[in-house]
């Protein structure tokens, strides 16, 4: 019989051992790794003595985006612990917009007060109460309610919420409501970080046909996500550049390859690239090795992949993508 605990953060839940063959727990019901999930008994030790509160933080933002992207329990590996252990944390106002969803998700009706206390100690039962709040830890990637107090100071300054806090000797209760400048915030964020669609932005010269099939599209769809290069797009209608703008805007990230021929660079791959960072998505440069110090100035401080052959790419570029802090693995991805 197994202690009902989270192996992430030893406190109260429902556990399932179901497959014996793989020695696998299902974990139901916590909210501080804010919900369900399943992760091999073997590593059950390594999460539980060999990770600090930063990485099994970490850890949980990888169980959370899993969810976001529609898997119900995601899978914990040795590849998701190493990862964590290595990658860096969420960027600040990512963490803060991922507060901000889950209180617009939590909420049942519009103006509803969410309250935040205190946690206090973070083992053993979770009391009805401090669900939510655990939850909230879960979702921004947060270790205290000081961190919490921070993002929704930073939610409050941008007018997407009100928070209102209140101290007794017992403890500190903030008291959240989502204002409507935050519902609409959300929707913004949605419209990308749903999708598992990557745009890929780079020279359509049948040199790189290969580069493209055996580099960038294996990479991408094996970290778990669909390549979309809009030469190949099925259903092209209209005008190409009003389709490239729409399918950025429907992507998660960009990858942007600055490799070009005689004709000189792609004016089309910058102009692309720049798009999607103005519109807050991730960008991964790449370019073929021999050809960087032609690039531009001015993208040439951000740090490519530098390739020398498809498998080449395909083996950084996946890399990449999973282990960038505001990507990671795809909706796609299997084990």
């Amino acid at each position: 019989m197994f202690e009902p605990t989270c192996p992430i953060w030893g406190i109260d839940c429902t556990v399932y051992y179901y497959d014996r063959g793989r020695n696998i727990h299902r974990i139901e019901n916590s909210f501080r790794a804010g919900g369900n999930y399943e992760v091999f008994a073997n590593d059950c030790f390594i999460i539980r003595e060999d990770m600090n509160d930063s990485e099994r933080a970490r850890l949980t933002s990888f169980l959370v985006e899993q969810r976001m992207h529609g898997t119900e329990a995601p899978l914990i590996t040795k590849d998701e612990i190493q990862l964590a252990k290595e990658s860096n944390s969420l960027p600040v106002h990512e963490r803060a917009e991922r507060l901000l969803r889950f209180l617009t998700d939590q909420s049942s009706r519009i103006g509803e007060v969410l309250e935040i206390f205190s946690p206090g100690m973070m083992r053993g039962e979770v009391s009805d109460e401090l669900k939510v709040t655990h939850s909230a830890l879960a979702w921004s990637e947060s270790t205290t309610d000081g961190e919490l107090e921070f993002l929704t100071d930073y939610l409050a300054a941008q007018g997407w919420i009100t928070a209102d806090k209140r101290l007794s000797v017992a403890r500190q209760t903030i008291r959240c409501r989502v204002e409507v400048p935050g519902y609409s915030r959300v929707a913004e964020i949605r419209e990308n970080a749903d999708s598992s669609q990557c745009f890929v932005a780079m020279w359509f010269d049948d040199s790189m046909n290969d580069v493209y099939e055996k580099g960038f599209r294996t990479a991408i769809a094996a970290a778990g996500y669909t390549p979309l290069r809009i030469d190949r797009k099925p259903d092209l209608i209209g005008k190409i550049d009003d389709e490239i703008i729409a399918e950025i805007r429907r992507s998660r990230f960009v990858v942007a390859d600055f490799t070009h021929g005689d004709g000189g660079a792609r004016g089309g791959v910058y102009y692309e690239a720049g798009f999607a960072q103005g519109l807050g998505l991730p960008v991964i440069f790449t370019c073929r090795k021999d050809m960087i110090d032609e690039t531009h100035f001015d993208t040439r401080q951000f740090n490519h992949i530098l390739w020398e052959n498809p498998e080449d790419l395909r083996e950084q570029l996946t890399n990449r993508i999973l282990a960038a802090p505001s990507i990671g693995q795809g909706p796609n991805r299997n084990g």
